[in-house]
């Protein structure tokens, strides 16, 4: 695999034999950010599993994101990721065009009891400039190892609190180009969710606080971390939680993980893909296991916990890219030899099957998710 990057127009003059024939980095649009073929992805996923990208473009800022996706090809497909703590790219890689916020959407900043944040902040440092500026109440967001363009996709919560509880607006860019604002009630948020177009990219928000004092509000972040790093597998590679909180009423009040202990799956592995014995809705990888693994896995843990339960899990991971199968004999099509990886049914059996591994750890809730 030869990855190719370059900045400036994107006039198609590559050079000679770094591409092959018909590559889809030849019919990109002018940008003046980056764009890059075959770009690897499993060094940013937390996971460090999955293929590469086709092609990886990082916008300079919303008025180049928004050019690029207007000139576009509507029937190229558009991915978007952010730090890759919450998702699982499959081994075939992405195709289409990977879309990830860089520096041009970053800034934070602090006015009265508002702040405004560039979607690819990190959680931590908008909690982080709030303290400072001795705004209350988004101190959850230091326990998302997210940005604030992942919290906005799914109302991202921990700690008795989620981003619907402190939102006023969100921008965002359409795939055609065109320039969206949400407000709080037109992101239509649910537990894990917000009801804003799938293929909306956003750019930012303004989230509301209130006024607090600086060093209560680090105690508050002190003992979040403190309660993240006793509870979950941090020091692990893992995709955090890996399946949604049910509802109550269908769960009898019991939460992911207490369902996956009852039925089981502690400890259980498949190659180097193991549920957490620390935390049991985290996933994490041991060394060498493949992004099939982990998604077996976890479809297996989906199994078992609908015979134990009759609760179908839902993931809260987000799986993308195609499964991985040997490339085609040259001169076939780029994409001949990848399959789709469809969603597998709660009560669907993987192969290969997992095995038991590991005892009793400690049950503990995190609070994301």
């Amino acid at each position: 695999m030869t990855a190719v990057s370059r900045m400036g127009p994107a006039d198609g003059h590559l050079p000679n034999g770094h591409l092959p024939s018909g590559h889809l980095m030849e019919r990109m649009p002018a940008v003046r950010g980056r764009l890059t073929a075959d770009a690897p992805l499993a060094p940013v996923t937390w996971f460090r599993v999955g293929g590469p990208a086709e092609v990886m473009f990082r916008p300079a800022d919303a008025d180049d994101l928004a050019a690029f996706l207007a000139a576009l090809p509507a029937e190229v497909p558009v991915t978007v990721i952010g730090v890759a703590s919450n998702l699982l790219v499959r081994d075939g890689g992405v195709p289409g065009v990977t879309i990830r916020l860089g520096r041009g959407f970053t800034d934070i900043a602090a006015d009265g009891m508002l702040l405004a944040a560039g979607a690819a902040a990190l959680d931590l440092n908008v909690a982080m400039v709030a303290r400072d500026a001795g705004i209350a109440g988004v101190e959850f967001l230091s326990g998302i190892p997210g940005t604030i363009g992942g919290a906005l996709r799914m109302n991202g919560g921990a700690y008795g609190r989620e981003l619907a509880d402190v939102l006023v607006s969100a921008t965002a860019v359409a795939r055609d180009g065109r320039r969206l604002e949400f407000s709080h009630a037109g992101m239509g948020f649910t537990y894990r969710h917000s009801a804003a177009p799938e293929d909306c990219i956003f750019t930012g928000a303004v989230l509301r606080g209130e006024p607090g004092n600086p060093l209560e509000i680090a105690r508050r972040m002190a003992e979040i971390s403190d309660k993240r790093a006793d509870s979950q597998p941090v020091r692990s590679r893992t995709g955090g939680s890996t399946f949604k909180n049910p509802a109550p009423e269908i769960s009898g009040g019991h939460k992911a993980w207490e369902l996956i202990d009852k039925a089981g799956c502690r400890g259980l592995s498949i190659g180097d893909a193991q549920v957490s014995e620390k935390h049991c809705n985290f996933l994490i990888n041991n060394g060498t296991a493949t992004a099939a693994q982990l998604e077996a896995l976890g479809e297996e843990v989906r199994r078992r916990v609908f015979e134990a339960s009759g609760v179908t899990l839902e993931w809260e991971i987000k799986r993308i890219g195609v499964e991985f199968s040997p490339s085609p004999p040259r001169g076939e099509g780029r994409d001949e030899g990848v399959r789709r990886q469809p969603d597998a049914p709660a009560d669907g059996s993987p192969s290969p099957q997992p095995s038991p591994r590991g005892g009793e750890g400690d049950m503990a809730d995190g609070g994301h998710a």
